[in-house]
């Protein structure tokens, strides 16, 4: 009896330990990508967007504007630290009173260190006097910063922590609509200091960097979905398994003209193994009815093993 104790006793230490320094592992692994993203943004804002005068939202777009007025009309550099310092201290306050501190703790070390950044980066005037190639490579900076961001379950605060704070009054409006009225009021601002010019430019920036943050998040999860209906669906299977050790799921189907029983083929697998699977398909059975659909995240097994 007592030796099963110590036995389970031992064995619940381990898991403790190695949950503890799966933990740490994931935390270092979280706080590189916040570095890395929180560096990306302020590169983007400080060298790419600042010196074109778009505006793209939050508070790094509140902070363009703040300089371009200050140097415009009071001949007064407002610089973009002491702006994402002004700007977000308030909405920091203001969420930490309706979501609680631990929510954002990961976006407060991010938001520092970006400002930092913008302090501490040496002011290099390298632009390109091409509005359009601006926006499509600020949207590809900004878009892979805030992608990892995320995927470290952190944002560089603004407009995505003031919208998910206001949501907790106002809760009949959608946290992502929140942040879009947010920012548009933002962009609508720097239509009035900029011009419509720019904030058309703004507005493919912001386009370019949607698609860039879901490419980011979605790297390594994204598949392709093969289904197969034919009369040779074991032998199919038996060969999908054995020369491309891919899983294959048989469900049993009926149509609905022949009423005929079938067994339909379900194979998630890579882009790479799509080709193959076609082959083996063609080989067994040229008349077989093969359907390829996108799967947009696939966890387990043969993938992103890690939830």
């Amino acid at each position: 009896m007592k030796k099963e104790k110590t036995k389970r006793a031992g064995k619940e230490r381990r898991q403790k330990k190695e949950k503890r320094n799966f933990n740490v592992k994931r935390f270092i692994g979280d706080a590189f990508l916040m570095i890395i993203g929180a560096t990306l943004s302020a590169v983007a804002t400080k060298y790419v967007y600042d010196p074109a005068g778009l505006v793209t939202g939050g508070v790094t777009g509140l902070s363009i504007i703040a300089r371009s007025v200050g140097l415009k009309y009071f001949a007064t550099d407002f610089p973009l630290w002491l702006g994402s310092l002004v700007f977000n201290i308030p909405i920091f306050i203001y969420a930490i009173t309706q979501s609680g501190i631990k929510r954002v703790l990961r976006t407060g070390f991010v938001w520092l260190f970006m400002t930092a950044e913008l302090f501490f980066l040496p002011e290099i005037s390298f632009i390109p006097d091409d509005l359009l190639l601006v926006s499509i490579y600020g949207g590809i900076l900004m878009g892979i910063g805030c992608g990892l961001l995320l995927s470290a379950h952190a944002t560089s605060g603004g407009s995505d922590m003031l919208g998910e704070a206001l949501h907790h009054q106002i809760r009949s409006v959608s946290v992502g609509r929140l942040i879009q009225i947010i920012d548009g009021i933002i962009v609508a601002i720097g239509l009035l200091n900029f011009g419509i010019e720019h904030t058309l430019y703004a507005v493919i920036s912001v386009f370019i960097m949607g698609k860039v943050i879901d490419l980011v998040l979605n790297k390594g999860k994204s598949a392709k979905m093969a289904t197969i209906i034919s009369d040779c669906s074991e032998e199919i299977a038996a060969e999908i398994m054995e020369s491309l050790n891919r899983g294959v799921t048989g469900l049993y189907g009926s149509g609905m003209y022949t009423g005929n029983d079938k067994k339909v083929l379900l194979c998630i697998c890579s882009k790479k193994d799509l080709v193959y699977i076609k082959d083996i398909v063609k080989k067994h059975d040229p008349k077989a009815f093969f359907v390829v659909g996108d799967v947009n995240e696939a966890l387990g097994e043969g993938f992103l093993e890690e939830w």
